[in-house]
């Protein structure tokens, strides 16, 4: 199965699906490399960043659902690194 290698930026603006993103990002934590959070409570939103090592279908899957909430803004960049495992 080859891998890559992401990063997801997430801007969150309605506290009301943290708990969402947050079960969301459990169901896939065994590609997560790392997470960081950052509460910006001056704006009153969340900024997260999420390094990823999973199948392409899988990140897609992933930013899609994650996109999918409401108040919930997602951005992946990829690297050039493909990896077999």
């Amino acid at each position: 199965m080859e891998t890559r290698v992401a990063v997801m930026s997430i801007i969150v603006e309605n506290p009301d699906s943290v708990e969402a993103l947050n079960a969301l990002l459990h169901t896939f934590s065994p590609y997560v490399i790392g997470r960081m959070g950052i509460p910006y409570r001056d704006k009153n939103i969340s900024i997260i960043s999420v390094a990823v090592d999973a199948p392409q279908n899988e990140i897609s899957a992933l930013s899609g659902k994650i996109g999918k909430l409401n108040g919930v803004s997602i951005k992946t960049a990829y690297s050039g690194v493909i990896s077999s495992e």
